[in-house]
């Protein structure tokens, strides 16, 4: 997998942490650099560590499922992209919480990198240098998340379904390449 695709993947994936940490920039009356970089730490090392248990998951099956891969890749990152792409549209706005407390923050981050999980066997499949990848995409989202934070507390709620958006139809996209790039259905 090219460096590009990687960063599109990251970022795509990135957009939930993003509008959630969105919701908690809204929340926070003050916000400090230190608010900002645990809601990153918590976000980033979630969407590192899920795509490496994916990719153990997947690499258990890979050899059985090898002829169709790229069908699968496609299917997890269309429906991933589909589903945030409803989210956008759904309207629901996650609670605002200023909380950082593990009892807030892990579910968040276990949620928002659920997504990442289904990239990781995706990632199995197309036998992606897992480390690596996990690494940017885990960047990648703290970046993001930190940036989400300072933008819900300067901005309020109004980028969270553009976000998500966004991110649904870069994965949505990305599904469509491996697709294409492995049969010739699209006719590229």
């Amino acid at each position: 997998m090219d460096i590009l695709t990687l960063c599109i993947v990251a970022a795509g994936l990135s957009m939930d942490a993003f509008a959630v940490a969105v919701c908690k920039g809204l929340a926070m009356g003050r916000l400090s650099v230190k608010h900002m970089m645990i809601v990153g730490a918590w976000f980033g090392g979630f969407q590192a560590f899920m795509p490496i248990a994916g990719y153990v998951l997947g690499i258990r099956f890979r050899q059985q499922i090898v002829s169709v891969d790229h069908w699968i890749a496609f299917g997890l990152l269309g429906l991933i992209g589909i589903h945030m792409i409803q989210e956008a549209y759904a309207g629901e706005d996650e609670e605002a919480d200023a909380s950082l407390a593990v009892k807030q923050m892990f579910p968040l981050a276990l949620a928002t990198s659920v997504d990442a999980m289904a990239v990781g066997v995706t990632f199995a499949f197309l036998s992606v240098d897992i480390l690596p990848a996990a690494s940017v995409i885990g960047i990648t989202a703290l970046f993001f998340s930190m940036a989400g934070v300072k933008a819900g507390n300067v901005f309020g709620i109004r980028y969270k379904a553009k976000a998500e958006f966004i991110g649904g139809v870069m994965l949505f996209l990305l599904g469509c390449r491996i697709l294409a790039e492995h049969t010739d259905i699209f006719g590229w």
